[in-house]
């Protein structure tokens, strides 16, 4: 049986509207349950630390607990995973690094995708990296670095604290971009790195601010430059690649929050709210420092265009160095 046009119509907005109420009603009530967030590292990292910072207040805030599960491996692909197959309803939240974006590149397959499986919330906070020597290396600014690079070419390594790190992608943006004759040599993890350079068995380093504060405070390595868009409360008396007068050298690390692909708007609005207010929080934007971040919060939008920019961006750095990794 046909339904008259003005019937139909009215039945459709009447519909819409049901959807719409409940759709509110719904986000209203968030969360009904516990919270998973997922940081697809080990606990104690930088990642797990802030996530844990936020976990707590937002488990104040709405009453309901928001509990960490750390799934580590694959330099954070597995738990990246994990939360991109979890259900598209709320109760599980991604805490990424700058690996979201660098492992596509690096890693022959990569078992998500990092723009279409997930919606973003925000980029919570970011980490400059800091671009540091050996006190005994003739240099005292970038220029001067690069300069004495290129008159005794293959005579400085880079300490790199392992392959695949947004690190060592910054140090090979450093090398490729400038036609430098220099090697990365890796380690395992940014605290032996930063110890070969201190010993002078390298010389140079990319490591992120937080990693490298304490030996540059007390002079056992000379910071150049710090790669973030403005200089780091760490280091204020550092300036940026840009003001050095390398601006395409780039290697912000970062943690943002993440959803799965299909969540409801209004729970990520809700969750965006929250997480910019948490930042904003006079405990912890003094904590943030000593974590080596600087409290960013932006749009769900900025997040997006800045995950598919950085995407990009990364890609290209890892074909000009040609890097692989199984």
């Amino acid at each position: 049986m046909k339904l008259p046009r003005r019937q139909f119509l009215h039945l459709a907005a009447a519909a819409a509207a049901f959807s719409a109420a409940s759709r509110t009603a719904w986000s209203q009530s968030y969360p009904a349950r516990q919270v998973r967030a997922i940081v697809p590292f080990a606990p104690g990292g930088l990642t797990d630390v802030f996530a844990r910072l936020a976990a707590q207040k937002l488990s104040e805030h709405f009453g309901k607990q928001f509990y960490v599960e750390n799934i580590a491996g694959g330099s954070g692909n597995i738990g990246t995973s994990h939360a991109a197959r979890a259900a598209p309803d709320g109760y599980t939240i991604l805490f990424a690094y700058t690996s979201h974006v660098v492992n596509p590149s690096v890693f022959s397959k990569v078992p998500y995708h990092p723009v279409k499986d997930f919606a973003a919330v925000t980029l919570a906070v970011s980490s400059a990296t800091v671009l540091s020597i050996n006190p005994s290396v003739p240099a005292k600014t970038v220029k001067e670095l690069v300069a004495l690079i290129k008159a005794n070419p293959g005579k400085y390594n880079i300490a790199s604290p392992g392959a695949g790190t947004t690190t060592h992608l910054t140090g090979e943006q450093f090398r490729t971009s400038l036609a430098l004759d220099v090697a990365q040599v890796p380690f395992g993890g940014a605290g032996p790195a930063i110890a070969s350079v201190i010993a002078g068995h390298t010389q140079i380093i990319f490591s992120a601010v937080a990693s490298a504060a304490a030996q540059i405070k007390s002079g056992q390595l000379r910071p150049l430059a710090v790669t973030g868009k403005t200089r780091s409360a760490m280091l204020p008396d550092v300036p940026t690649t840009t003001e050095a007068g390398y601006s395409h050298i780039e290697g912000d690390g970062w943690v943002g929050v993440l959803v799965p692909a299909g969540t409801p708007n209004e729970i990520i609005s809700l969750l965006h709210r929250e997480m910019v207010k948490i930042i904003a929080l006079p405990d912890v934007k003094e904590r943030l420092p000593t974590l080596g971040f600087e409290p960013i919060g932006n749009t769900p939008e900025e997040f997006d265009a800045q995950i598919k920019m950085e995407v990009d961006r990364w890609a290209k750095i890892v074909r000009d160095a040609n890097i692989k990794t199984e």
